[in-house]
């Protein structure tokens, strides 16, 4: 597929970053690259055609190790200025081909590390990082194992999976064996994974008490360009998933000082280079002790609650540094507005009505509401984050006011279910 148009590749496809691309360069061309099944299964095409600017798609089994050295032997004539990780999938296969092509990047190395959490469990404990204890488990009896030594509770969870799926937190030894059936079923995130066996591989780790956050660096070189602490809130139950979030995190200096001290201690330990870390981390007794961390940019609407508070665009700085270029946007030290975003989550069942995002949207502070489900819909019990139905994000003067005014609007929907009928 020659060219001579400069090319912006992405790897992965992501809804979220449709609404950016209308502001790149009209001279450029973006190409996706995606798994043939995943374009099939979340229907990419159809989800393209409505983009304003000049595409292409190629199908590509990139979460196939040695993938993106076989598309360079292909496409190595494509005029690439950047390859962009669009999904936690795309990570590897986003770093390697920038190094192919001389592109900044996360670099190979830290890309594997960030996609296996056993690995990324090793690399930091070594280079200082507070961790939980963690095992890789294949058994019922290794899993129980672990609780005789360690206690209860405690985490079961993928090592290489993203959106909490499959993630347990595991309060009586009764819960075993249910529990190790159900981290089994992958079923919700399937759409982004394609259809041959993706082997997976399971943790077990200590239960880590304390209050949650994440860190979001913009990274170049592997020096530190911007960096922000967001606060996480938790869906009540056995199953850790995010309800809400507030940028920044309202917490004093010094916690938001070593969080972000910690985040780039796990940079220098990955030896990352370029792009963005999103990096999960539980507070406690003082200490950040790892989570979790990803080599792409966070979800969840936390970047636009950056770009709001902030008052900047960071995904065009994302993008600056992804190419090698200047930032071409301001990157403020201090937030201008709180913003907080939550998350809707309901009963099991099939969707009976749906009305109120528009008074949801008419909520003083408001910046976005939306309800993802429809009437019909079928939702699944709250497992992971694929199965939340509605969210609403604000920005206000303080905190309080922001998670004030998600709160109104979110109480301002209403998503009834009624029980799935059994035959």
């Amino acid at each position: 597929m020659p060219t001579t148009r400069r090319t912006v590749v992405f790897v992965g496809f992501s809804g979220d970053w449709t609404r950016f691309l209308g502001r790149m360069d009209p001279d450029e061309l973006i190409i996706f690259i995606e798994e043939p099944d995943v374009v099939r299964k979340r229907k990419v095409r159809d989800q393209l055609a409505s983009l304003d600017c000049t595409w292409q798609l190629i199908e590509w089994e990139h979460q196939r190790p040695g993938s993106a050295d076989a598309f360079l032997a292909e496409f190595g004539d494509l005029r690439a200025v950047a390859v962009v990780p669009a999904l936690e999938y795309a990570v590897p296969f986003a770093a390697r081909l920038a190094e192919r092509y001389g592109l900044p990047g996360a670099g190979l190395g830290a890309a594997l590390v960030l996609r296996d959490k056993s690995a990324l469990r090793r690399v930091s404990a070594a280079a200082g990082v507070a961790n939980p204890v963690s095992w890789e488990v294949r058994t019922l009896d290794e899993v129980r194992s672990f609780v005789t030594e360690h206690g209860l509770p405690a985490i079961l969870k993928p090592a290489n999976l993203q959106a909490s799926i499959g993630t347990y937190v595991l309060t009586s030894e009764s819960e075993i064996p249910a529990a190790w059936e159900q981290v089994q079923d992958h079923s919700d995130g399937s759409d982004f994974l394609p259809d041959r066996p993706t082997p997976s591989r399971m943790l077990m780790e200590t239960f880590v008490s304390g209050t949650e956050f994440s860190v979001e660096l913009l990274v170049s070189d592997g020096e530190c360009l911007f960096g922000n602490v967001t606060g996480k809130q938790l869906f009540p139950g056995p199953y850790p998933v995010e309800s809400g979030h507030t940028v920044p995190a309202d917490i004093p200096g010094d916690t938001c000082a070593r969080l972000l001290l910690d985040t780039q201690r796990l940079v220098d330990a990955l030896g990352f280079r370029t792009g963005f870390i999103h990096a999960e981390w539980i507070v406690s007794d003082g200490v950040p002790h790892l989570v979790e961390a990803a080599g792409r940019l966070a979800g969840d609407m936390i970047m636009p609650l950056i770009n709001h508070a902030y008052e900047t665009d960071m995904i065009a700085a994302f993008l600056d540094v992804m190419r090698g270029a200047p930032v071409s946007v301001p990157l403020p030290n201090q937030p201008r507005l709180r913003t907080a975003v939550q998350f809707v989550a309901v009963d099991a069942g099939v969707i009976e009505e749906v009305a109120g995002v528009e008074e949801a949207r008419a909520v003083d502070g408001v910046m976005e509401a939306f309800i993802f489900a429809a009437q019909g819909d079928e939702v699944r019990e709250l497992r992971n984050s694929f199965n939340r139905v509605a969210f609403a994000s604000a920005a206000a003067a303080t905190t309080g006011e922001a998670v004030d005014a998600v709160q109104a609007a979110t109480d301002r929907m209403v998503i009834k279910t009624v029980p799935v009928k059994t035959v």
